[in-house]
């Protein structure tokens, strides 16, 4: 575990940011999906994400979010969550990119460079999580950097739960990245993201 923790804080150093307004620009935010509630309805941790995402499109700190979760099932869509939230927001709805096969955030960081062709973004989770993201994103091909949200810690028992969780995922992230695994669902190449860059 203190192998994995080192090299994850190792790849990420000098790129997690505390606050929107402290981060570089990039074409595109990459919002990492968490737990979604009946009747689509994003958790907290989720609208905290969404919220840093919509404060970077407002600053014209990047043009893009590409919203990236688990929609294995028609019965639960993080991604059509994530979309509507921030639509209901302010931000245009064509300027918002779904992936929905962001199955972990091996798989999200993998397909946003190898399906959606992104190559650099600033990449939105909680503060627990965000360098792991950053690292992962770095080590394969997105020039990432990140902002970490912290406002969620009120929520004090799910923060310690997935603050603990983090221990043993550092190891999987450096092991997934060692082993070059392919994400769960690769699929085809999608233009979605240059078209609205456009």
């Amino acid at each position: 575990m203190a192998a994995g923790a080192l090299w994850v804080k190792g790849v990420s150093a000098g790129h997690v940011h505390a606050t929107a307004a402290g981060a570089p620009t990039a074409p595109v935010a990459l919002v990492l999906g968490a737990e979604i509630y009946p009747h689509d309805v994003p958790s907290p941790f989720v609208v905290a994400r969404l919220e840093i995402a919509r404060q970077l499109y407002a600053a014209g700190k990047v043009k893009v979010i590409l919203v990236s979760g688990d929609h294995g099932q028609w019965t639960y869509n993080e991604p059509g969550a994530m979309f509507q939230w921030l639509v209901e927001h302010g931000v245009p709805a064509g300027r918002v990119v779904l992936d929905h096969a962001g199955f972990d955030t091996y798989d999200s960081c993998a397909r946003a460079r190898q399906i959606f062709g992104v190559r650099k973004a600033i990449v939105v989770t909680q503060s627990y999580h965000i360098e792991r993201a950053v690292a992962l994103c770095r080590k394969l091909g997105v020039d990432a950097d990140g902002v970490g949200d912290d406002s969620v810690r009120i929520y004090r028992q799910p923060w310690l739960s997935s603050s603990g969780r983090e221990r043993m995922a550092v190891v999987k992230a450096m092991l997934d990245v060692v082993s070059g695994r392919d994400p769960v669902f690769l699929g085809r190449h999608e233009t979605s993201v240059d078209d609205a860059l456009r």
